[in-house]
């Protein structure tokens, strides 16, 4: 069984090298809608996949962590990055541009890892995560799965290389959230939400 959770975030960008002479020139933003899909052959103790009230925690500070932020590649022109950072309280560097395409692979990988961390408490079983779905427009969306979340033919995304900024960090119920991923914290579903 597939179970969905779809999340809402406003975030600005450029696309370098892209075809679109003013995506790739010129900073815009997107109404983005972003769904979560989990699997499982199992029920849980309340007969879910997985409640979607535990998906509002560390789940929903990841994905919302792109709201109101600029999204930046890490490869971009150096005074630019510098410029950005300096007039924008939130922002991401991430290590590939950020198209639809690249925003569904980097929540995958930190979404993956979070549920791989994840300790359950209410009879969860075998829940993964099937795919991430980034809708940029209202007609176009990038669909992501595990492959190739973790293809190097599409870029090598390692959590360490994602960084957020103060504000951003600061913003998370838990401030040490992306710390405790990275360094591999077990995290504890509560019994009750």
């Amino acid at each position: 069984m597939i179970i969905r959770k779809l999340f809402k975030f406003e975030n600005a960008h450029i696309v370098r090298g892209c075809s679109t002479v003013k995506c790739r020139s010129s900073l815009h933003g997107h109404s983005y809608r972003v769904e979560l899909l989990f699997e499982s052959n199992f029920l849980d103790n309340g007969q879910m996949v997985y409640d979607f009230g535990l998906m509002k925690q560390n789940m929903k500070d990841l994905v919302e962590s792109f709201d109101h932020a600029i999204a930046l590649w890490s490869g971009d022109d150096a005074a630019y990055l510098k410029s950005m950072k300096a007039h924008s309280d939130r922002w991401v560097e991430l290590p590939v541009s950020p198209s639809a395409e690249q925003f569904s692979r980097v929540i995958f990988v930190m979404i993956d890892k979070l549920l791989q961390l994840t300790s359950t408490s209410n009879g969860e079983k075998e829940v993964k995560l099937n795919s991430i779905i980034v809708h940029e427009t209202q007609t176009g969306y990038a669909q992501c799965f595990k492959e190739d979340a973790y293809s190097q033919a599409m870029g090598t995304i390692a959590l360490e290389e994602i960084k957020f900024s103060q504000a951003i960090l600061e913003s998370f119920k838990d401030s040490q959230l992306y710390e405790k991923l990275l360094s591999g914290v077990v995290f504890q579903n509560p019994l009750s939400v």
